[in-house]
């Protein structure tokens, strides 16, 4: 197959059976990593800046601006560099050092926050800079993946779609959350008359499921702001899953499969093993995998770095952490 440029080699069909994962379950992994930009977010970076262009707000030489802890600024800065835009990544001390360089090397221009926000991250940190640049810098746009619905649609027309084609519906969709436009552009095409269980997962920190906010260290879920494109009502369920459970399954994964996945996949597995006594049994459940975990190799897989900032990681809790409706 021959592709015209870069950002529309996106692998959109591809599961791996994780087999014994769970005794009562058949639990299939969604790989989202296996293109260019390396993870889901290529698809919401070509449907960002496609709405921009579809509007007639770009020309060539268009400077752009956005906010991210890692894939969402690679996988622009791939697509900038493709289209003939210039770009300015806003992130953070928790993008790991691979992502920060794929940036760079793409043309991107870095702006690094360290000052933590009210809520204990760094989203509110990177929204002020964003705004102090727009009005200091006239022409400069901000994509504001925070509250642009084009990712929505473009995860119920394409990621959403593509579970349907491979899978059919299946009995339950895990999805992380994080700015939670996959997230809604599933719950979105998966609705009724759909049988299939939207349950969206985050990480224990983070604000978006109503709790309180706290440090986080893994990078791509998890908000110190109730994400605007979030709405509870349409998913089933909702899961908070500490950071050392995520460290815990992105481990077994590499042991037991030869499989290396990112933080939030490792996250979401995580939510599926705190759910699963509540699962049917022999349900079907697909869990979509944002990355994998070459990006990760300093961080969630190595020894150092967690015994430092999630030191019960290699303890498995006495009681899972409880689930919330």
């Amino acid at each position: 197959m021959i592709f015209g440029s870069v950002h529309d080699v996106v692998t959109d069909d591809l599961f791996l059976n994780l087999h014994g994962f769970h005794d009562r379950l058949r639990v299939l992994l969604k790989l989202e990593g296996l293109n260019p930009a390396g993870s889901v977010k290529l698809k919401t970076a070509v449907a960002l800046v496609e709405d921009l262009e579809e509007r007639g707000l770009l020309e060539e030489g268009s400077r752009l601006i956005e906010s991210t802890s890692g894939n969402l600024g690679v996988a622009l800065a791939m697509v900038c560099a493709a289209k003939g835009y210039r770009l300015t990544v806003v992130t953070d001390p928790n993008a790991n050092a691979q992502s920060v360089r794929l940036m760079q090397v793409l043309g991107a221009e870095l702006v690094i926050v360290r000052e933590r926000d009210a809520g204990g991250g760094f989203l509110q940190t990177r929204i002020r800079c964003i705004e102090r640049k727009l009005a200091e810098e006239p022409g400069l746009i901000w994509l504001d993946q925070y509250a642009n619905r084009a990712s929505v649609a473009a995860h119920a027309a394409r990621t959403a779609h593509s579970i349907r084609i491979s899978v059919g519906d299946p009995d339950y969709l895990f999805v992380g959350t994080g700015t939670a436009g996959t997230l809604m552009g599933c719950a979105t095409y998966f609705g009724p008359p759909s049988r299939t269980k939207v349950v969206a997962v985050d990480s224990v920190g983070s604000v978006t499921f109503g709790q309180p906010a706290g440090p986080r260290h893994i990078p791509g879920l998890g908000s110190s702001r109730e994400p605007r494109l979030f709405d509870e009502q349409q998913v089933h369920r909702t899961v908070s899953v500490p950071e050392e459970s995520a460290v815990r399954v992105c481990r077994r994964l590499a042991a037991d499969y030869g499989l290396l996945v990112g933080g939030s996949t490792g996250t979401v597995l995580a939510g599926v093993e705190q759910l699963a006594a509540e699962l049917a049994d022999h349900s079907t459940v697909v869990v979509i995998s944002p990355d994998f975990g070459d990006r990760y190799l300093d961080t969630v897989y190595d020894d150092g770095w967690a015994d430092r900032r999630l030191p019960g990681w290699r303890s498995e809790p006495a009681h899972p952490t409880p689930a919330h409706t």
